[in-house]
């Protein structure tokens, strides 16, 4: 049984308010590491397509393409293919093909995720679909063991991504925390990931099913490049950080890895108010540093620390405590209370987001809400233990909870809604 002592105030108390990106802040040039990152592109002449004979024989049988194999694993409906590219617009029925890929592939890697947009209608719940999986297949390169495929590459000899990297590394004037072998491996699969992205935003179709439709989610929904090329460098982020020293720094990576999905996220929604880029930037903090509390155990072990280094330095707390000795420090208790609380500001506005959208689709945004700021809830009943065992929603609170919302976003009254505010403030009813 692990000791537990009375909570203590902070020694230093934790910095890092509410304040979000200033819609009146003018707008800076961008860096030439950013120029160097938003500029990778893949053209028509660059590379091989697919011809258009075998792109009719495709189309004949799409009805009949699984993408589902004999041992129940997701299939690319398009891994044989030899080309990076369809040599003309892909017809309707290889769309629709990719959508329902990255359809199978959200329900089958984020099933709390599904369920909060399964409710929209269905030309936002495959939009949402093919973000979802192209933020997963990203964060597979960088953080998993996945392969991914662009036809006609040399791989990590590759002499236009061997310049890219060499650029980067440059401009970053840092090296790699990985092993060369795994960093090579990653930073070429992330550049081709970028060049695949860059379809959705020119004249040619990738022949990846998530980009296909990822194309499509663009074009209606006009959502900006410089989003998805932001995640992709949080994704690069990994192979060269395993320390935060700020919180400033933290922020940053947390921005780059979970708000620019928020803001991909309201393009879909929909919204009149700019207000609500500020507020669905602040919900991608708040879930981001619940993840960063909820995961420390698993993180350390994975020679990854993304609590501020500074921080656990002026409260007397050490790395090495990290493996779950933490818990007996007096003042890591303390510490994850102001913790909470300091992401709590976030999620008050993300909340705020909420009746900026439309009825119809708030429920999406506010289940998550509701998931995550439970998570932290339980967190800081377990007095920061996050050690012994992963801290996770049970199938009971999942469901009470989603309940709640549904009734509380898609059926309560507008003029109501005041009502079940008070009422959850006092604990009557669950803040959803």
């Amino acid at each position: 049984m692990l000791e537990r002592r009375k909570p203590l105030d902070l020694l230093f108390p934790l910095k890092g308010n509410a304040a979000s990106r200033d819609s009146d802040e003018k707008i800076q040039p961008p860096t030439t590491l950013e120029r160097l990152r938003a500029g990778v592109t893949l053209a028509r002449d660059a590379v091989k397509a697919v011809s258009l004979t075998a792109m009719e024989a495709l189309r004949e049988g799409a009805a009949f393409i699984g993408i589902v194999s004999e041992s129940n694993e997701l299939k690319d409906p398009f891994h044989d293919l030899d080309a990076p590219i369809w040599s003309e617009r892909p017809p309707a029925e290889l769309l629709k093909l990719a959508y329902r890929y990255c359809e199978e592939l959200t329900m089958r890697e984020a099933g709390n995720f599904y369920h909060s947009f399964k409710y929209l209608p269905e030309e936002q719940r495959l939009a949402m679909c093919a973000i979802y999986a192209f933020c997963r297949r990203a964060d597979d390169i960088a953080d998993g063991d996945w392969a991914d495929r662009f036809p006609g590459s040399q791989g990590e000899m590759d002499p236009e991504a061997t310049m890219y990297r060499k650029k980067l590394e440059s401009l970053q004037n840092q090296g790699t925390i990985l092993d060369q072998d795994a960093y090579l491996n990653k930073i070429t699969q992330l550049f081709f990931f970028r060049k695949k992205l860059s379809t959705c935003y020119n004249e040619v179709y990738s022949t990846d099913p998530v980009f296909l439709a990822l194309k499509d989610t663009v074009n209606q929904y006009t959502i900006p490049r410089e989003l998805f090329d932001d995640l992709i460098s949080g994704m690069e982020d990994d192979l060269y950080n395993n320390r935060y020293r700020s919180f400033d720094e933290l922020y940053v990576y947390c921005y780059r890895v979970a708000s620019v999905v928020g803001l991909m996220c309201i393009e879909i929604y929909g919204y009149d108010d700019p207000l609500a880029k500020k507020y669905a930037e602040s919900w991608g903090i708040f879930m981001q540093l619940t993840n960063v509390l909820r995961d420390v155990g698993e993180d350390i072990q994975r020679d990854r620390v993304y609590l501020p280094m500074d921080e656990l330095e002026r409260n007397e707390m050490s790395e090495a405590e990290l493996d779950g000795q933490i818990v007996l420090n007096k003042h890591w208790e303390p510490y994850c209370r102001h913790y909470a609380a300091r992401a709590r500001t976030y999620l008050e506005e993300a909340r705020q987001l909420l009746p900026l959208l439309p009825r119809r689709t708030r429920y999406s945004p506010a289940a998550m809400i509701a998931f995550y700021d439970k998570i932290l809830r339980q967190i800081e009943k377990q007095q920061g233990d996050v050690f012994t065992q992963r801290v996770k929603l049970n199938k009971v609170q999942k469901i009470s909870l989603a309940a709640a919302v549904y009734l509380r976003h898609r059926f309560l009254p507008a003029f109501l809604d005041p009502v079940w505010g008070a009422l959850a403030k006092i604990g009557i009813l669950p803040a959803v």
